[in-house]
C-alpha cells in the first residue's frame, strides 16, 4: 500500500507555470528568463517586474547558491510537518542572482548559516509532485 503525503502540495497551478513543476519532476530546475532584459522570474510571472515584457523562456539553472537568510521551524503548521520539526527553511541566492526558497536536507541545523553554499535537491513526494529543497554544496 502506498503511503499518503499529508503535507501541503501546490493547488490550482495555471498551465503556463507547469514547466517549472515539470522541471523539478525531471530533477533539473528551470526558471523563466525574460527574453527582453535577461532577468530571471522566480516565482513565475506573466510580466517581467524589471522591464514589463511578457516574453520569457524557461531556462535551466545551475542549482547552486548561498543561503541568504533562514528560519528554524520549531512549531510547525500541521502534525505532518511537526513530525519533522525542528527543520530549516532557507532563502537561497542562486548563482544566477535571484532567490529561491526551500527546506534543507542533509544539513545539521547547527551548520545552517548565512552564506553557506548549497545546491538544489529534489524530493519526489508523489508521482505527480516533486518539491525543491537544498543540501550542502560539497
Amino acid at each position: 500500500m502506498e503511503a499518503t503525503y499529508d503535507k501541503f502540495l501546490p493547488q490550482g497551478v495555471p498551465a503556463w507555470q507547469m514547466p517549472f513543476w515539470e522541471s523539478l519532476r525531471a530533477h533539473s530546475a528551470e526558471v523563466q528568463r525574460c527574453d527582453s532584459c535577461g532577468a530571471f522570474r522566480y516565482v513565475p510571472k506573466e510580466i517581467c517586474p524589471h522591464c514589463h515584457s511578457r516574453a520569457a523562456t524557461w531556462t535551466p539553472i545551475d542549482g547552486r547558491g548561498q543561503i541568504y537568510t533562514y528560519t528554524i521551524v520549531r512549531r510547525a503548521p500541521t502534525p505532518a510537518y511537526q513530525a519533522e520539526a525542528p527543520y530549516a527553511i532557507v532563502h537561497v541566492t542562486m548563482q544566477e542572482d535571484f532567490r529561491m526558497i526551500g527546506t534543507t536536507i542533509g544539513i545539521s541545523l547547527d551548520d545552517v548559516r548565512i552564506g553557506l553554499p548549497v545546491r538544489a535537491d529534489y524530493d519526489d513526494v508523489t508521482p505527480e509532485w516533486t518539491l525543491l529543497r537544498f543540501t550542502a554544496n560539497d
